[in-house]
């Protein structure tokens, strides 16, 4: 052949290296034919670099994020800043619509291990990636849900393997996701096994808890004993949501199967709850960024829906169907000077919580007492779910002509953006830069820059291409959601924050500090609504 892999090992010397060799500088082909002199010691040298090369990671397995694309600033830099700040915002754009939610979950979470995960296209593999985020998955979980349960089934060799039974513990979760690393995936994976496994463990959860399976499928295919359909049957009659999360190609059974359990009606029938579409659950992650983000989406509760009994029975008494009411239990840790046995491990341990029914010991909360079947929980994680029902207001971006209302964020006191620099002088700003440009290029612009049209910054910072034909040279255009002024205002208190605090109480703390901090202001100044203030947490 004319182009080999040897004479490919010629080119990766440097020019130098190629004038000093015996032949012609540019006859790289015919020094790479001859065994002795210069284009032997050229070859050998690039032989050893493709050694070097082979010992370490190959080189496409480095993972180059090319579409992570730099911005060009008007003054001729580069920037991310916007990118990022996107970014951190659409992770709290969401609806924020109070309605009823199952915060009590019972969740089965089910992996692929089959053949499909070994594939490469998420590094270092698929098997690993799934793996990683699962155990990220586990600790959000509990973080956002802290009285609701987990278990995790795998899919391997056409058989459902159980991983870990239903716990309330997330390190007994991770653990037995850690052993997983090493083992290889093997053979093909099985929907209707995996299915009636979840569906066995869920089958005896009480009523007033949600029953639903996040499966990861990464195959197009599933080996199946039976008949699926009749197990979607199964799964909806026992009011059973699945989820899958996709890593190769749309799979039409896993629609019908996501379509089916969530909404409860046919494909052509879609319900909306709450302002969400809640007809489909199934979703196909595009890389490994959007796989993880899909996978941790699933830690917010879903809407709750009524059974067709408590649909007909609203309807016969003339309202609304009334809530269960829960038995629960809220032991104080108590500490021993002798060791006794726990009731949930039958471990030796001097402190522990006792049941507030039978008196048994138990390790840690929230858990089931093994005696008596009592919920025993805390105060605090009944707070942490509290967000779910009532979830904190988006703010709202702040726009240059109220942005002197503030100097620095309310909350973490970082200096905001100058509104005389940054508002009325952004488009100056950039008409003055592309001038400046045009006359780097032997372009002189006339007098008064008719040529170049820039709009203000609160039309984004877009610029027009000029009359010649030439590349736009202005301020890039301001993300969907992201405010010009770096502001973001909550709707109540009326004050400003950062994009950081903004995500911080969001995603963290779910309460508002300026909301907060004017109670506070109340309480201390004697105020007749300090306690009883309906917008205390932003929520009214």
């Amino acid at each position: 052949m004319a182009d080999s892999d040897g004479e490919f090992v010629a080119d990766d010397g440097s020019d130098d290296e190629m004038l000093g060799q015996g032949g012609s500088s540019y006859d790289t082909r015919g020094a790479a034919r001859d065994g002795g002199g210069g284009g032997g010691g050229g070859g050998g040298g690039g032989g050893d670099k493709k050694g070097k090369r082979k010992g370490g990671k190959a080189a496409w397995e480095d993972l180059q994020r090319s579409w992570d694309v730099a911005e060009e600033l008007a003054e001729g830099g580069l920037s991310l800043e916007g990118r990022i700040e996107a970014e951190k915002r659409r992770r709290v754009l969401r609806d924020t619509t109070p309605i009823q939610r199952g915060i009590i979950r019972h969740l089965v979470l089910v992996l692929d291990m089959s053949l499909a995960m070994d594939e490469k296209d998420m590094l270092p593999s698929r098997h690993r990636v799934a793996i990683a985020y699962a155990v990220d998955f586990a600790r959000e979980f509990f973080d956002q849900n802290p009285i609701s349960q987990l278990a995790i089934v795998g899919m391997r060799d056409g058989v459902a393997v159980r991983i870990s039974d239903t716990s309330g513990n997330p390190a007994d979760h991770i653990e037995k996701l850690r052993q997983l690393v090493e083992l290889p995936p093997m053979g093909n994976p099985s929907l209707q096994n995996a299915l009636e496994m979840c569906r066995g463990a869920l089958f005896n959860t009480p009523s007033h808890g949600t029953r639903e399976v996040v499966m990861i499928f990464g195959a197009l295919s599933s080996s199946d004993p039976g008949d699926i359909h009749e197990t979607i049957d199964g799964l909806v009659t026992d009011r059973i949501r699945v989820s899958i999360i996709g890593l190769s190609a749309q799979v039409f059974i896993c629609e019908d199967l996501c379509r089916r359990t969530n909404a409860g009606h046919s494909a052509s029938e879609p319900v909306l709850v709450g302002g969400e579409d809640e007809s489909s659950g199934y979703m196909v992650a595009m890389d490994d960024v959007h796989f993880r983000e899909l996978l941790l989406s699933v830690t917010r509760p879903p809407a709750t829906r009524q059974s067709q009994l408590q649909q007909q029975g609203a309807a016969a008494g003339g309202g609304e169907a009334g809530a269960s009411l829960l038995m629960m239990g809220f032991p104080s840790r108590t500490t021993g000077t002798d060791p006794a046995l726990c009731a949930c491990h039958n471990r030796p341990t001097r402190d522990g919580f006792l049941c507030t029914r039978c008196g048994s010991r138990v390790c840690r909360l929230p858990a089931e007492c093994p005696a008596c079947g009592l919920t025993l929980i805390l105060s605090t994680h009944l707070a942490r779910s509290y967000h779910h029902l009532f979830p904190l207001r988006i703010w709202v971006e702040v726009p240059w002509s109220d942005a002197h209302r503030s100097v620095a964020c309310f909350a973490c006191l970082s200096p905001f953006p100058d509104p005389a620099t940054k508002g009325g002088g952004a488009a100056a700003a950039a008409s003055a830069a592309a001038v400046a440009q045009d006359k780097r290029k032997g372009k002189e612009a006339p007098s008064g820059g008719r040529h170049l049209e820039v709009p203000s910054a609160k039309g984004g910072g877009r610029a027009q291409k000029k009359r010649g034909g030439g590349a736009s040279s202005a301020a890039p255009e301001t993300p969907k959601g992201v405010s010009e002024s770096g502001r973001y205002m909550c709707q109540v208190c009326r004050k400003h924050f950062c994009i950081d605090c903004d995500v911080f109480a969001h995603e963290v703390v779910h309460n508002c500090p300026g909301c907060q901090g004017d109670t506070r202001d109340e309480l201390q100044a004697g105020g007749e609504n300090g306690n009883g203030r309906p917008a205390a947490n932003g929520k009214a």
